[in-house]
C-alpha cells in the first residue's frame, strides 16, 4: 500500500517484498522455534538478550487467555515498518487501521488454530482464545473478522486504492465468512482446514493490493518504473 501511495518503480516493490517476504518467513520460523522450546520445558536455554514479544508470546499461554493477542501484535509489526521503509516516516491515518485491522485477523486465525488443541491444553494449564471464547468462538470470530476487513477496508480507502484492492477485500469476506460458517470447532480436522483458508483469504488482500498497484504502475512511463 506504501508502493502505491509513493508511486514506487516497481523494482523498489520488488526489493521490499523480498525483504519483508524474508523476514517473514524468518518471523514465524522463530516464534515455532521457541514455542517448542518453553512446550519443552527448555526455556531456560533463551537467553535475557533473546526476550522480546515473539520469545513471550509461548509464556503468555501460561498466564492469559489472549496469547493471539500478543502473536498479532508480533506478526503484523510489518504494517508500519513497511510504510516507513518505502516512505521514511508512518501516514498513521493508513498504517493504524491497517495494522489494527490485521491484528484482528490474527485473533481469527489463530484461534481457529488453537481450537486444535484445547483439549489437551485445558489438561496442562494452557490458555487461549479458543478456550476462553468456547462455545461462542463463531459469533466472537465473525464480529472480529468484520471488524478486520472493515478497518483495512477504511485504510485502503484512505491510501485512495481503486476497485481491485476492494474486490480483493470483498472475496477475503467471502472466504472468512465460508470458514466460520462450515468449520466444525470439535473436529482438529476441520479447524486446520479452517485455518488454511485464512490463509487464503489474506492472499485475496494481498492479490487485490498487487493488481492495483500493478495498474498503477501500467501508467508510469518505462524509464521510472526500471530505475
Amino acid at each position: 500500500m506504501a508502493s502505491y501511495h509513493m508511486e514506487v518503480p516497481f523494482v523498489i516493490w520488488a526489493k521490499y517484498m523480498g525483504l519483508f517476504g524474508v523476514g517473514s518467513v524468518i518471523m514465524r520460523g522463530a516464534g515455532c522455534i521457541i514455542n517448542d522450546m518453553w512446550d519443552r520445558k527448555l526455556d531456560r536455554a533463551v537467553g535475557a538478550s533473546s526476550l522480546s514479544l515473539v520469545v513471550v508470546y509461548p509464556f503468555m499461554k501460561r498466564v492469559t487467555y489472549w496469547p493471539q493477542a500478543v502473536l498479532g501484535l508480533v506478526f503484523n509489526w510489518g504494517a508500519l515498518l513497511g510504510w516507513s521503509a518505502i516512505a521514511g516516516q508512518t501516514a498513521w491515518s493508513v498504517c493504524l487501521p491497517l495494522y489494527i485491522g490485521s491484528f484482528c485477523w490474527t485473533l481469527v486465525y489463530d484461534t481457529i488454530y488453537a481450537h486444535q488443541d484445547k483439549v489437551d491444553d485445558a489438561l496442562v494449564g494452557i490458555r487461549s482464545t479458543a478456550l476462553l471464547f468456547g462455545t461462542h468462538t463463531q459469533f466472537i470470530l465473525s464480529s472480529i473478522s468484520a471488524s478486520s476487513l472493515t478497518l483495512i477496508a477504511f485504510a485502503g480507502y484512505l491510501n485512495a486504492q481503486t476497485w481491485p484492492f476492494f474486490v480483493g477485500v470483498g472475496a477475503a469476506a467471502w472466504k472468512l465468512a465460508g470458514i466460520l460458517v462450515r468449520t466444525d470447532f470439535q473436529s482438529r480436522a476441520s479447524c486446520w482446514k479452517g485455518f488454511v483458508g485464512c490463509g487464503w483469504a489474506g492472499a485475496w488482500i494481498f492479490a487485490g493490493a498487487a493488481v492495483d498497484y500493478g495498474l498503477l504502475t501500467v501508467e508510469m512511463n518505462w524509464p521510472a518504473l526500471l530505475a
